[in-house]
């Protein structure tokens, strides 16, 4: 087992072009497997081969981690990791079929996403003030992941050569590298000419200095690459520094651009493109807050409501 995950985190990780965090996450809940039949699995040594495997070892394993207390969305990811494994498994010619083709997962209702109001996310990307270059740059990465729905790491990866300031574009390479071009606006494009003008000079000479060559558009006052903690540290104190007191992440504006779009009368399929999501599924979450919206619009100016 513990040769077969390896092999399927390289091919992950090389073939299928993961990003780290997935691979880490499928190492994780394919490590806690392993451990599982090593431990609680009568007879069951290192050397038992992948095939091994049975529906009846997956079920055992769901209700183990139910016991301990797991919530349902973890076990669904780690069954989400095994599908991946054993699907791996069966176009290498290791196993006939999966073990777990019968095997269904816990449960759960999908929570809701939280979401800033129109005048919250004004006052956050309003609040970097000054026109110093932290200010700029602050201001840039706020609009840009308001304007397109950015996941934290697209937005701290992303290059000068993705942007495209003419036609007010960001070429974005999404989970599994995929590519998607999503709009950013002309507030976002404003902001971020401001900063490659009065901002990004002052960071790429940091770096020069300590002589790091950096191609991130995004760099910290220190002229390194930014971080996903670093980012979130930084809208998280904008944000109590102009009373939102809702608990907020980066994620928070990605979810508030999806729902203010559907709010707004755009179409879920172009919704999905902008998230960049493989399955229209994953989006439809947000025609639930969507939904809340149009009763609240209905209660408030129907005159019969």
């Amino acid at each position: 087992m513990d040769m077969w995950i390896d092999r399927f985190l390289v091919t992950a990780r090389i073939e299928k072009g993961h990003s780290e965090n997935t691979i880490e996450s499928y190492a994780r809940d394919l490590t806690k497997f392993n451990s599982f039949l090593l431990e609680q699995t009568p007879n069951w040594t290192e050397d038992m081969p992948p095939s091994s495997v049975h529906m009846q070892h997956i079920q055992a394993f769901i209700v183990d981690q139910s016991k301990q207390g797991l919530d349902p969305k973890s076990i669904s990811r780690s069954l989400s990791a095994l599908r991946m494994f054993f699907k791996f498994l069966v176009q290498e010619g290791v196993v006939e079929t999966s073990p777990l083709t019968l095997v269904e997962g816990p449960r759960f209702r999908k929570k809701l996403p939280d979401v800033l109001s129109p005048k919250e996310v004004d006052k956050l990307l309003e609040s970097p003030k000054g026109n110093n270059p932290q200010a700029y740059r602050d201001r840039a990465m706020f609009e840009l992941l308001y304007a397109s729905g950015l996941r934290v790491t697209e937005l701290i990866t992303v290059t000068p050569d993705q942007i495209d300031l003419d036609r007010g574009l960001v070429r974005i390479f999404g989970k599994g590298s995929k590519e998607r071009v999503v709009p950013m606006g002309e507030m976002a494009s404003l902001a971020i000419h401001n900063y490659l003008l009065y901002g990004r000079p002052h960071f790429l000479k940091k770096a020069l200095e300590k002589g790091l060559t950096l191609d991130h558009l995004f760099l910290t006052n220190r002229g390194s690459k930014m971080t996903r903690q670093g980012f979130w540290k930084l809208i998280k104190g904008y944000a109590q520094a102009v009373g939102i007191v809702k608990s907020l992440s980066p994620h928070k504006l990605r979810h508030s651009f999806a729902t203010h779009l559907l709010e707004g009368g755009a179409d879920l399929r172009s919704v999905q493109m902008m998230l960049g999501h493989a399955d229209i599924s994953t989006t439809q979450i947000y025609t639930h807050v969507s939904r809340e919206h149009l009763v609240e619009v209905y209660e408030k100016y129907h005159p019969r409501a």
